[in-house]
């Protein structure tokens, strides 16, 4: 009977445990999470979510205070087209929050970068550009394309003296979008080095409508892998959402892909940047307690708890604090929610907001629980407490359970 570690993914010069760990942000898919990846012969994600957000809070920066300071004159406008990142600052943060996790790096593995088309940032091509050249300057081993379909992002960096050196990837739900960023990238004479394929099933933003439950991760894999043969590419297809075991790995090595992308059972690691707290809810989540919503004002269904703390919450737009979903016209759908709940309710000490959320404010607190549809079978990956609590697993202990295991049996902790 086969497992995972019979398997091996080729990326560039490298060989590798065919185990990659998604990138989740802000700051989810810790440095501490990608450097274990690394060490046990896998591939790790950092995420560039928030980065000037993560730089404060890792690096002592003061990037978010004194961008408020600056832009406080327009906190009630909605208007926010005047608030633009500075791009030094944004090139800084990305630089230490990089080289601090590629220094600490040990192993044959590999530590990736996750770079998110949908951070718009009121700049969204001069933003991009800056955030991947930064990673690639400090020394990422390769960057992820996620959050929307990157058609122009080679192009962005195929001046950059490491474009064809480092490992670039591009994460699709179907082949047409596929067939899309190839067609677009190709005068740049660049194939993606792989292709993640996300599934129905994931956790946070995702590439489908809302009637995705009619798709199938399985079968999306296949029609990939066949379209690339049909193409003779040879560009490694790593499957992503909804594999829970390494029984359900196997099966999609075995049909011909080369990795798969795991996230969901990694969010209850010891390593994971999720709050104690949070981790706690993960593990009590039940089937019903994880839904699909529509408030993330990117225009992408969104999967989460529903007991996140975010969800309704009236704050005031942070957009001069943070502002990393304005758009290229400083638009943003929660700021147009808020104002519109705001002038439906006046001198209301306090206003609820359904429909939207300050997605950048309540993910740097935290308060938006975003998980894939499996969570709630995370109680039975570990051990209950007399206390009620579950037990933390190390990353080392999930992703050896994922190498190692077999007959769809979940090791549970010491």
């Amino acid at each position: 009977m086969k497992r995972v570690d019979d398997f091996r993914l080729r990326l560039g010069k490298h060989e590798l445990v065919p185990i990659m760990i998604g990138g989740m942000g802000v700051d989810i898919s810790s440095a501490d999470l990608a450097v274990e990846a690394a060490r046990l012969g896998g591939v790790g994600h950092i995420s560039d979510a928030m980065i000037n957000t993560v730089s404060d809070r890792r690096y002592d920066t003061k990037h978010v205070k004194e961008k408020l300071a600056f832009y406080k004159y327009n906190v009630k406008n909605e208007d926010k087209s005047s608030v633009k990142f500075d791009l030094g600052r944004l090139a800084e943060a990305t630089k230490l929050h990089v080289e601090a996790t590629m220094t600490r790096k040990r192993g044959d593995g590999m530590i990736l970068i996750n770079c998110m088309e949908k951070l718009t940032m009121n700049a969204p091509k001069e933003t991009l550009k800056v955030r991947m050249e930064a990673a690639m300057d400090a020394g990422i081993d390769g960057i992820t394309l996620a959050a929307g379909l990157h058609l122009g992002s080679f192009a962005l960096i195929e001046a950059h003296p490491r474009f064809r050196d480092v490992q670039l990837g591009i994460i699709v739900s179907s082949v047409r979008a596929l067939q899309l960023f190839l067609k677009k990238s190709s005068r740049t004479g660049r194939l993606p080095d792989y292709i993640v394929v996300e599934g129905p099933l994931a956790g946070g933003h995702l590439g489908f409508g809302m009637d995705w439950a009619q798709y199938d991760l399985a079968t999306i894999v296949a029609e990939v892998i066949q379209f690339l043969k049909n193409e003779h590419l040879d560009i490694p297809v790593i499957p992503a959402g909804g594999i829970f075991t390494g029984s359900d790995a196997t099966a999609f090595l075995e049909s011909g892909a080369a990795a798969v992308q795991v996230a969901t059972r990694f969010t209850v690691s010891e390593e994971c940047g999720l709050p104690a707290d949070a981790k706690q809810e993960y593990f009590k989540a039940s089937e019903d307690d994880i839904e699909v919503n529509q408030i993330s004002p990117t225009g992408y269904p969104m999967r989460m708890i529903k007991s996140s703390p975010g969800i309704g919450d009236g704050i005031r737009p942070n957009c001069e604090a943070y502002g990393y979903l304005l758009d290229a016209n400083g638009k943003c759908a929660y700021v147009t929610s808020f104002n519109r709940e705001l002038a439906a309710h006046p001198g209301a000490r306090k206003i609820s907001v359904m429909d939207k959320t300050c997605l950048c404010t309540h993910m740097r607190n935290f308060d938006i629980w975003t998980c894939g549809h499996l969570t709630y079978r995370l109680k039975d990956t570990t051990r209950k407490a007399a206390d009620g609590s579950y037990q933390l697993l190390t990353a080392e202990h999930i992703f050896k359970d994922y190498q190692f295991s077999t007959e769809q049996k979940i090791a549970l902790p010491e």
